[in-house]
């Protein structure tokens, strides 16, 4: 978590417990919920981040030479919206894969669609084809990431789904 992400984690606990104090209970049941949502959102990213940096040096200890990036904060345009977040690139000779992952901070940003709680965008450098937006969403209380587009939107995204577009990354 960076010095942002402490600062406003803070600054919400500190408005819950004053909204508790003050007999506000609707005020604090949402920033409860924020806090709890923003809590699903980070453990997520990381979740998606770690992942690809295993298989990354899995890869690596085979001789692969990957090399890997990470930036936050990170901001990204999507779907009109501006998501803040992480970014992670992977580079591997002139291919590059670049994961970008965020949501929603403030009002002016915009609002999550569909519900989600976070979007990603998997972006392979020369392959459009090849890219995936994926959804944070919950399913069951359960969090589980979702593709976004094409014919398999709506299909659960797994640990699987990051090998196969590490190996269109890597041309195994």
């Amino acid at each position: 978590m960076n010095e942002l992400d402490e600062m406003w984690s803070q600054m919400l606990s500190q408005a819950l417990e004053s909204a508790r104090v003050s007999g506000r209970h609707d005020v604090a049941d949402y920033l409860n919920l924020k806090a709890t949502n923003d809590a699903i959102r980070q453990t997520s990213v990381r979740w998606l981040f770690d992942t690809l940096i295993e298989i990354a040096s899995e890869a690596n200890r085979s001789n692969l030479s990957v090399s890997i990036e990470k930036s936050e904060p990170h901001s990204f345009a999507y779907r009109g919206a501006n998501l803040v977040g992480s970014l992670i690139r992977f580079r591997y000779g002139v291919r590059c894969l670049t994961v970008e992952a965020g949501w929603t901070r403030t009002p002016t940003d915009g609002f999550m669609r569909g519900g989600a709680l976070a979007f990603a965008r998997l972006t392979h450098k020369g392959m459009p084809k090849a890219n995936a937006e994926i959804a944070l969403t919950t399913s069951n209380e359960a969090p589980v990431w979702k593709l976004v587009e094409d014919e398999k939107a709506g299909e659960v995204f797994r640990s699987d789904g990051l090998h196969r577009h590490f190996l269109i990354f890597t041309g195994s």
